[in-house]
């Protein structure tokens, strides 16, 4: 139904404004009585087989959906009942900030991609941290922050710090975002002296918390092995928690969208299809350089059960998605799970032959 009626339907509006038009309905459907435990029912796997623990926390499955979708933590108990193991809300600065001018978002349905320069449009870590005080459900959430956009990079830790101390209650794990391509200078924070001073602050004011929580880095798919190299070692020195690879790609190659639409829609991140491979890529190199000294979450590309398993057998972890739950629909957490399922039968069958 999704990808045969409601798709083409969405996809003739603008995408920023479907987007907030989906969350409005969605908040009205789910508040008519029976709609959840409906819902749940349809699209929830539970098996045992699909809990993960990760840097100590147990993840119902290993399928999230990552940051960008939800920035303001307005629907994170809605999205829950979509059979998603965790949802990355943000990313949050520590103040509101409208973003960058619209329009700011853009479909390739050529390339089943989008590209978006949205430039951390949201309402403020605070106002964030005060909508998850009012979870119904237990659906796991981690916090990606970052800076403002006129905040110096000098000044950066502070805004880290601000969105930290802000949303330290109500999250289960924080991701630092030093990747978007869309807040200009920021990807300079993942240079290894302002890194790994910036990881140094945060682990810090996590140890001085009664109950640390987890501490993870996004990294974006552009970087070299040299500076992949760096980021292990980083990772290895500040004894943060893990790394998500990978956030969007400021690459246009190989894609099928043509190069006069692409002019025309200009910068931003390009997510989805293309970039699964070169997500992939980095898992494996992060994990193989590492001896898995870490955890990673893959990010990127991730539409089917195969895109998933492929990135859980290059080392990943967990694995989230975005730009796939768009284009592929609400089912598309039960898909993977139910295929992660399948190939764990087919392997354990093999095994008893």
């Amino acid at each position: 139904m999704y990808k045969y009626i409601l798709k083409p339907l969405f996809f003739l509006f603008e995408p920023e404004t479907i987007h907030h038009f989906v969350f409005k309905f969605l908040k009205i459907i789910f508040r008519i009585p029976g709609i959840k435990p409906l819902v749940r029912n349809h699209y929830v796997v539970q098996d045992p087989r699909l809990e993960r623990t990760v840097f100590g926390i147990t993840f119902p499955n290993p399928v999230g959906l990552a940051a960008g979708f939800d920035k303001d933590a307005k629907l994170f108990d809605e999205l829950g009942c979509l059979g998603f193991g965790h949802i990355e809300i943000g990313t949050l600065t520590p103040k509101a900030q409208p973003g960058n001018d619209k329009p700011r978002m853009f479909r390739l349905p050529e390339d089943e991609a989008l590209i978006n320069r949205m430039g951390f449009n949201n309402q403020g870590a605070t106002d964030a941290a005060e909508r998850l005080k009012l979870r119904k459900t237990n659906i796991l959430i981690g916090g990606n922050i970052g800076k403002n956009k006129l905040t110096p990079n000098e000044n950066a830790g502070d805004d880290y710090e601000l969105c930290f101390q802000a949303l330290y209650k109500q999250v289960d794990y924080f991701v630092v975002n030093v990747s978007s391509p869309n807040t200009p200078g920021l990807r300079a924070l993942q240079e290894k002296e302002p890194l790994k001073a910036l990881l140094t602050h945060m682990k810090k004011l996590n140890a001085e918390k009664p109950f640390p929580k987890p501490i993870l880095l996004k990294i974006a798919p552009d970087l070299t092995d040299e500076q992949l190299d760096d980021i292990i070692e980083i990772v290895k020195d500040t004894k943060i928690d893990g790394v998500i690879a990978t956030n969007t790609t400021i690459n246009r190659g190989n894609l099928k969208t043509q190069e006069t639409r692409l002019a025309e829609i200009g910068p931003g991140g390009l997510s989805g299809k293309p970039l699964a491979g070169r997500s992939t890529e980095v898992i494996r190199y992060l994990c193989e350089k590492s001896d898995r000294a870490f955890p990673v979450i893959g990010v990127g590309g991730i539409r089917t059960f195969a895109d998933a398993i492929e990135k859980l057998e290059a080392g990943a972890s967990l694995v989230q998605v975005y730009t796939g739950f768009i284009y592929e629909g609400p089912g598309i957490a039960r898909k993977i799970n139910r295929g992660i399922l399948r190939v764990m039968d087919i392997k354990q069958n093999k095994e008893i032959v």
